[in-house]
C-alpha cells in the first residue's frame, strides 16, 4: 500500500468528522496559547482555578436556598479572608524559617561530616573513606547551588514585588466576576462553538466531574496533610515545622515521587536536631504513618471518582506537563492525562468510511 493511500486512510479514519477537526483545532490553539502567553495570562488562569474550586461551595449554598449573588458574596469574603491569612501569617512564618534554615545550613553540613566520620569508624567495611569523600563533595556542591539559588531568588524577588501586588489585586477581582457571571461567560463561550458539538459535550460531561473532584480534592488534601504535618512536627519540637509542613503538603501534587522527596528534608532536619536518638526515629515513624494514612485513607475518601491511569502514565504526565507549564502543569498533570485518555476513547474513528475504502 502506497504512502498516499495510507495517509488517506488515516485521515478518513480519524478526521472524517467535522466536529473532530474543530475540536482538534481548539485543543492545538489552546495549547499554543498557554505556551506562548501563559506567563502573561497567569493571573487569569490562577483565578480560573480558584473560581473552579469555589464554585462547588457556591452551588451548595444555592441548594440551601441562598440567592446566587449572596452565595457568591459569602464565598468571596471567605476566600479573601483565607488569602489575607496566607499572606500575613503563613508566608512570613515560612519565609523566616527558610532564612533561618539557610543560615544554619553550614552547621548542619559540619554535623553531617562528623556523623559520616563516626559511621566510617563503626562500620569500616561498609562505609569507606572514598565513599565519605564522594558524599561530602556532592553535598557541598548541592549546598553551594542551594545558596546561589537562594540569593538569586532573593534578588529576583526584589523586582517582582509589583507582580505580587498585581496578583493580589487582579486575582480576587477576576475570581469574583468569574463566580458572579459564570452563566453569562459560559453562554458566550458556547456561542463561539459550532452548533453540532456532540463529541465535545460527551468529553466535557466525562471530564467535568473528574476534574472538579480532582482539583477540589487535591486542594483539601494539601491543606489536611500540611496541617497534620505541622501539628506533628510542632508536637515533637522539630524546628522549621511550618517550612517542612509546607513541603510535605505540596509533595502530594506529585504522586509516588513527592512523598519520597519530602522525606529527605524531614529526615535531615530531624537528624541534625535530635541526632541518632529515639526521638529521631519517632519523627520518621510519625511521618511514615502520615504518608500511609494519606495514601490509604484520605485519598480514597477525597477522590470518589478513581482516576484509572497506570502509575507509569501518571509519572510521565507529571514530567511532561510539569516541564512545559511548571507548577500548574504538575497540578493538572493527572486531569490532563485523563483528558487525553477520554479523547482517545471518544474520538470518532470512521469505521464505515474505512470499510468502504477497503471494499473492492
Amino acid at each position: 500500500m502506497s504512502l498516499k493511500r495510507a495517509v488517506q486512510r488515516w485521515f478518513e479514519r480519524y478526521l472524517s468528522d467535522e466536529e473532530a477537526i474543530v475540536l482538534l483545532a481548539l485543543l492545538v490553539g489552546g495549547c499554543l496559547l498557554v505556551i506562548w502567553l501563559g506567563q502573561a495570562l497567569a493571573p487569569f488562569f490562577t483565578a480560573l482555578v480558584v473560581a473552579f474550586l469555589l464554585q462547588g461551595v457556591v452551588t451548595w449554598l444555592e441548594r440551601r436556598g441562598l440567592p446566587r449573588l449572596l452565595a457568591v458574596g459569602l464565598v468571596f469574603l471567605l476566600f479573601v479572608g483565607a488569602l489575607l491569612a496566607l499572606c500575613l501569617i503563613v508566608l512570613p512564618l515560612v519565609w523566616n524559617q527558610l532564612v533561618e534554615l539557610v543560615r544554619v545550613a553550614p552547621s548542619m553540613f559540619d554535623s553531617s561530616q562528623r556523623w559520616l566520620g563516626e559511621m566510617q569508624q563503626q562500620y569500616p567495611t561498609i562505609v569507606t573513606p572514598d565513599q565519605i569523600q564522594g558524599w561530602i563533595a556532592t553535598a557541598g556542591r548541592q549546598a553551594s547551588q542551594l545558596g546561589q539559588q537562594a540569593v538569586t531568588l532573593s534578588l529576583a524577588s526584589l523586582g517582582s514585588v509589583m507582580a505580587v501586588i498585581i496578583y493580589l489585586v487582579l486575582v480576587p477581582i477576576l475570581v469574583f466576576f468569574l463566580l458572579k457571571d459564570r452563566d453569562r461567560l459560559a453562554a458566550f463561550m458556547l456561542s463561539m462553538l459550532p452548533r453540532k458539538r456532540t463529541l465535545m459535550t460527551r468529553i466535557w460531561l466525562e471530564m467535568d466531574d473528574q476534574i472538579a473532584n480532582y482539583v477540589r480534592g487535591k486542594a483539601i488534601e494539601i491543606t489536611i496533610v500540611g496541617s497534620v504535618a505541622f501539628t506533628t512536627f510542632w508536637a515533637f519540637g522539630l524546628p522549621y515545622a511550618a517550612l517542612l509542613a509546607l513541603i510535605v503538603g505540596l509533595s502530594v501534587l506529585v504522586p509516588y515521587i513527592g512523598a519520597a522527596v519530602a522525606t529527605l528534608p524531614v529526615a535531615a532536619v530531624a537528624g541534625f536536631h535530635f541526632g541518632m536518638s529515639e526521638q529521631f526515629f519517632y519523627v520518621l515513624v510519625a511521618y511514615a504513618i502520615l504518608q500511609a494514612l494519606d495514601g490509604n485513607v484520605l485519598v480514597p475518601i477525597l477522590f470518589s471518582e478513581a482516576v484509572n491511569l497506570h502509575p507509569v502514565s501518571i509519572i510521565v504526565a507529571v514530567l511532561f506537563f510539569g516541564g512545559i507549564w511548571g507548577f500548574w502543569g504538575i497540578f493538572f498533570a493527572i486531569p490532563l492525562a485523563t483528558l487525553i485518555k477520554a479523547l482517545v476513547t471518544a474520538w470518532p474513528r470512521g469505521e464505515r468510511v474505512v470499510e468502504r475504502l477497503e471494499t473492492p
